[in-house]
């Protein structure tokens, strides 16, 4: 199974209201397991950049004046993600942001129905605990001190060890054996066994009456307790 994780930086929280894609990252993962293929690109806004902005992710108008604008490389995101599933930490904000994009060009909008969101998933296993990415990363063991501000592509690398341990961790498939056949026995749950003639067990007439001293020194046994 064939999906893109991906995450994005913006100038705010609206494109409806004038806020742009500053940053894209995607991680392609193959049955939850990244494949070595990625898509990023610094995206120029064509605007300011809000101090509140700039703080979370660290990316100036002045840095990203030399970068293409986001019809520059639409073409190339929409060919690299395809007809995958995309998985993203609070899917409908990423989806929002690029379908307002790539409607504006002209292209069609991704369907929701193609997203995974990671954030729902979260909290459906964990209700009532914290589900930030950096609060997944501290509950599976995902190494994110490299991560003082947000980046997209650093975040779609997190996101990706984060979503294969939401989905069951690396022992998904149980498929961690060598030989096919340990594989089939692992996978199956069954294991080919000898059979051996059952033996008896009698008690003998010492062992009876060692039985019936004992139960009588039991005061009201609850199997008498009806009677």
């Amino acid at each position: 199974m064939l999906e893109i994780v991906f995450d994005t930086e913006t100038t705010g929280f609206d494109p409806f209201n004038g806020d742009r894609l500053v940053e894209i990252g995607c991680v392609e993962v193959r049955d939850f397991m990244p494949t070595g293929r990625v898509f990023h690109k610094y995206i120029n806004p064509e605007r300011d950049m809000p101090s509140s902005a700039e703080a979370i992710h660290g990316l100036s108008a002045d840095f990203l004046k030399d970068h293409p604008v986001f019809a520059e490389v639409a073409e190339e995101f929409i060919d690299f993600v395809g007809d995958a599933r995309l998985v993203a930490h609070n899917a409908e904000f990423d989806m929002k942001f690029i379908n307002w994009e790539i409607e504006n060009l002209g292209f069609k909008s991704i369907p929701m129905s193609r997203a995974v969101d990671t954030l729902a998933i979260a909290r459906r296993k964990f209700p009532g605990s914290p589900n930030t990415l950096d609060a997944l990363c501290k509950r599976f063991n995902v190494d994110n001190s490299g991560r003082i501000k947000h980046g997209a592509l650093l975040d779609a690398e997190l996101l990706a060890e984060v979503y294969l341990e939401l989905m069951g961790g690396r022992q998904t498939g149980f498929s961690l054996s060598t030989g096919p056949e340990e594989k089939n026995v692992v996978a199956s749950g069954k294991a080919e066994r000898k059979y051996r003639e059952p033996r008896l067990h009698a008690p003998t007439d010492e062992e009876l009456a060692r039985h019936k001293a004992f139960l009588e020194e039991i005061r009201e046994p609850l199997w008498l307790a009806g009677e």
